[in-house]
């Protein structure tokens, strides 16, 4: 996926979950976060941010906050996409040629089973699977985790998954890294032990989990290569 119009800027503050201000070339900016997430370690004062000016919207902020420059001791600073839409439209694109499915294969966005709804239900030839993302932002040492707080609704739509593939459906949970560089993914458990037990649940109830890192660019997120996955 790609971004039309980037420019640079230096986080200055997150006044509350939904903005940031920023500047840029000297001048202060209130933006819009495209992430609700804590991202306490990626949002620190005086961090190189990108921002994507979306065109033709009347809205009250002129900017998105979609990536940041995180900074390691002894190396570069790791590029990190945090907008929280971005991997369900990386995902789409991916899934064509991702070999999961058939080149015939139906993809439906935003399906609905029950009281969930799904990022994906797949019809391949009268065999159904629903797919669900999860963007992830959080990384300490090379290890990718998910979730960066506590997420019921995640755990819901695992119980669901679940469910489903007791019933015979495939089921999926695919979690986009929105960096490189990583080596392994796994469940935050000290943030949500809840999440982390059901998701071991649903891998043992049959539902497929994908962990895929991305190559990252100040205007592009683009799923790689898969990550080892430990639970």
């Amino acid at each position: 996926m790609k971004y039309s119009n980037i420019i640079k800027g230096t986080f200055i503050s997150r006044p509350n979950r939904f903005v940031a201000t920023v500047d840029i070339d000297g001048a202060k900016y209130t933006v819009h976060v495209k992430n609700t997430g804590r991202c306490r370690e990626l949002l620190i004062p005086g961090a190189t941010v990108y921002l994507d000016k979306p065109e033709g919207r009347s809205r009250k902020t002129e900017y998105d906050l979609i990536a940041v420059e995180k900074e390691r001791e002894g190396k570069p600073p790791l590029l990190i996409n945090m907008d929280s839409q971005a991997p369900n439209t990386a995902v789409a694109e991916w899934l064509p040629t991702s070999g999961l499915f058939s080149g015939d294969a139906v993809i439906r966005r935003e399906h609905t089973v029950g009281k969930s709804r799904f990022d994906f239900m797949i019809d391949d030839g009268g065999e159904i699977c629903y797919l669900e993302v999860k963007g992830v932002t959080l990384e300490e040492k090379g290890v990718a985790m998910f979730p960066d707080a506590p997420t019921e609704r995640g755990v819901k739509h695992l119980v669901e998954l679940s469910n489903l593939a007791r019933e015979g459906n495939r089921a999926y949970v695919v979690f986009l890294i929105q960096m490189k560089e990583i080596s392994l993914f796994k469940p935050n458990e000290a943030t949500h032990k809840e999440f982390a037990e059901a998701l071991r649940k649903a891998q043992s109830s049959g539902v497929k989990l994908i962990a895929l890192d991305s190559n990252v660019t100040p205007d592009t997120l683009t799923p790689n290569l898969p990550v080892p996955i430990e639970l």
